[in-house]
């Protein structure tokens, strides 16, 4: 989380390269998702997990060779602050964009896989309590220890967090492979049978448009995502130029993502419980705008960092909800499928918003100055964040999720 997006900065300062570097990882959520539905219906989720974080851990060394073959060429990382012209070094910014492209497909797959595993281990009651807590660990280790951690590597070498990440996918290899049980798929057709991919793809499809509140639960997600992506797609260039974070700052704010994160793992079920979960969504909704306007407006880390904390904090809670309840109402058949057919209605967007995100900030950069350029993604989300708060809150409402758990 520190590395990457530093590396890419000092590689290129252009917002639309930039972009396009998020947009290639996150494209396999608008390509693949839909194929990785499939194969996780017919195939072990637990060995997809681990082939495909196998897959991860190789691509990072590889990453990592690279970066050290040429770490010559980079410039110091404190001047990228003060730097907003640097010739783009077109070598080791192909082989970010490819590799960023292969690493999307298989975290397509491996998320997918996981999502479906969870409820093999964890009774359908207990799966708000169970994704809450994993949320609340993955939070922890990659927004609170992850990026001081990064920041402290690069520091000493600009290669090495990525030879420590790899490190990392080969230890969660090794522990995914040690789960007991069995985690094939309850599927009406054996894995050695011929995959028809668009048959079964559509059925997934029709399953999820035909129901009254996934449908809706999808395109909300998927605009909520774009908007949030539109604005990040130049992050690292709005928290270098306009917050004026060094690398240890820009590892600070990554540790809001894992308080806010932490925390909504820890309460979502009970505030859940106690606001009732149509009111959490709506709370989920409404804190994208707000958080953007104060972030838009200001120039200070710290307001960024606490309006982060909060952001991810119902970001969390839209999660607990939201997965527990697709775990708990599609059928174990359809799962791998239905699931991804939401993600790609939910993820597919985040490449289209971060494309729409560089370009703008690109646009905006011949009319007014480039700080008002890397403002202006935040202000405009805060106008069409408020719409569609305004269109989706009545579409989501606890009796509709009731209805939709009690008639599963």
């Amino acid at each position: 989380m520190v590395a990457y997006p530093w590396l890419a900065s000092a590689v290129t300062r252009s917002p639309l390269l930039i972009a396009a570097a998020g947009f290639a990882s996150r494209l396999p959520w608008l390509v693949f998702t839909l194929h990785a539905g499939v194969i996780t219906d017919r195939f072990d989720r637990r060995k997809l997990i681990v082939g495909m974080d196998f897959l991860r851990g190789v691509l990072t060394v590889f990453v990592g060779t690279v970066v050290f073959l040429n770490r010559s060429t980079f410039p110091s990382l404190n001047e990228l602050t003060k730097m907003t012209d640097l010739k783009t070094n077109w070598p080791i910014y192909l082989t970010l964009l490819v590799t960023a492209f292969l690493f999307g497909l298989a975290e397509v797959l491996r998320d997918n896989s996981a999502q479906t595993l969870m409820p093999s281990v964890v009774d359908t009651e207990n799966l708000e309590v169970a994704n809450g807590r994993m949320w609340s660990a993955e939070s922890l280790t990659n927004s609170f220890i992850g990026p001081p951690l990064g920041s402290l590597l690069i520091g000493i070498a600009i290669f090495l967090p990525f030879y420590f990440d790899a490190g990392s996918f080969f230890f969660a290899v090794a522990l995914i492979a040690t789960l007991k049980g069995s985690f094939k798929p309850i599927a009406k057709v054996g894995p050695k049978a011929k995959i028809n991919f668009k048959a079964e793809i559509k059925e997934g499809f029709v399953w999820l448009w035909a129901h009254p509140l996934l449908r809706p639960m999808a395109i909300i997600l998927g605009s909520m995502n774009g908007l949030g992506t539109m604005v990040g797609a130049a992050y690292i260039l709005f928290a270098q130029e306009v917050l004026h974070t060094s690398v240890f700052i820009f590892a600070v704010l990554g540790t809001a993502g894992a308080i806010g994160g932490t925390l909504g793992g820890l309460l979502a079920p009970k505030v859940s419980a106690k606001l009732g979960s149509g009111p959490s969504l709506w709370l989920a909704l409404a804190a994208a705008p707000i958080g953007s306007l104060f972030i838009g407006m200001t120039s200070s880390w710290q307001v960024v960092w606490a309006v982060t904390v909060v952001e991810s904090f119902v970001a969390i809670l839209w999660n607990t909800i939201t997965v527990s309840l697709r775990q708990s109402i599609i059928p174990s058949h359809l799962l791998g499928r239905v699931n991804s057919v939401y993600r790609f209605f939910a993820w597919g967007s985040i490449p289209i918003g971060m494309f729409i995100g560089g370009g703008l900030v690109t646009l905006m950069e011949h009319f007014v100055s480039r700080e008002s350029a890397l403002r202006s993604p935040y202000l405009i989300s805060v106008v069409l964040g408020l719409l569609l708060w305004l269109l989706a809150a009545p579409r989501l409402t606890t009796a509709k999720i009731e209805a939709a758990r009690a008639s599963a």
